[in-house]
């Protein structure tokens, strides 16, 4: 087989040589499954189509990671042989009007997000938080929901926040059935904030300090190259 590759690959060039369907394979690949496809004797075809399984694999490991990736690496040389390969698969062979069959359209979400720093998930969170029954399940869940808005408020803005704006916007975006009672003291320090989320810069103007420790990092790199 490496042969009449070689002898194929040699006497052709690009402007003459058909479209290659699945190109994450290459040219080398389909060559192969034509080859397979016109051996005459079955159980060396299927012997010729195994070999190209294994290649196949051996090209994309990560494949290995994905549930029945020799089922689709199967599907993909049905698919390169245009469903002419008459070979004893392990696995069904698929049709090609399932496979040119155009997928169901995903409907796009509707509906306007309020604030659009919390995201919709959060106006969610806060329809489900809001419909807990019993009291004191509310008010811890309503302090969760809160600090997860304080969160979301630091990355989007790049900048820290008053705890009582976080209870007004939660009181809105729950149209007044989530409180936070002494939000100062029931939501999270905004340090303790941005440390648990590794540090963000809350000021794109930098300090002195921060000016001072780069330009001493700077000097570390040089004295390391001498």
């Amino acid at each position: 087989m490496a042969g009449h590759l070689h002898t194929l690959m040699k006497l052709t060039y690009n402007s003459s040589r058909p479209d290659i369907i699945i190109a994450e394979y290459g040219r080398g690949i389909h060559l192969m499954v034509e080859h397979c496809a016109s051996i005459a004797d079955r159980e060396e075809r299927n012997r010729c189509a195994r070999a190209i399984i294994s290649t196949m694999g051996n090209l994309f490991p990560q494949l290995r990671d994905v549930e029945d990736y020799r089922h689709k690496l199967w599907d993909h040389l049905h698919v390169m042989s245009n469903f002419q390969l008459d070979v004893d698969s392990p696995y069904p062979v698929p049709s090609q009007e399932s496979l040119a069959a155009k997928p169901r359209p995903v409907p796009y979400p509707k509906g306007n997000i309020k604030y659009g720093h919390y995201g919709k998930t959060v106006e969610l969170i806060i329809e489900e938080v809001a419909a807990i029954e019993d009291d004191e399940k509310r008010r811890q869940a309503s302090i969760g929901v809160a600090n997860l808005m304080k969160r979301s408020y630091v990355v989007w803005n790049q900048n820290s926040v008053k705890d009582e704006v976080i209870a007004n916007d939660l009181k809105k975006l729950s149209n007044g059935r989530l409180t936070v009672e002494n939000p100062e003291e029931a939501l999270t320090p905004t340090r303790d904030v941005i440390q648990q989320m590794g540090g963000v810069n809350t000021n794109s103007t930098p300090t002195n300090n921060q000016k001072r420790n780069k330009f001493s990092g700077r000097k570390g790199q040089f004295k390391k190259r001498k």
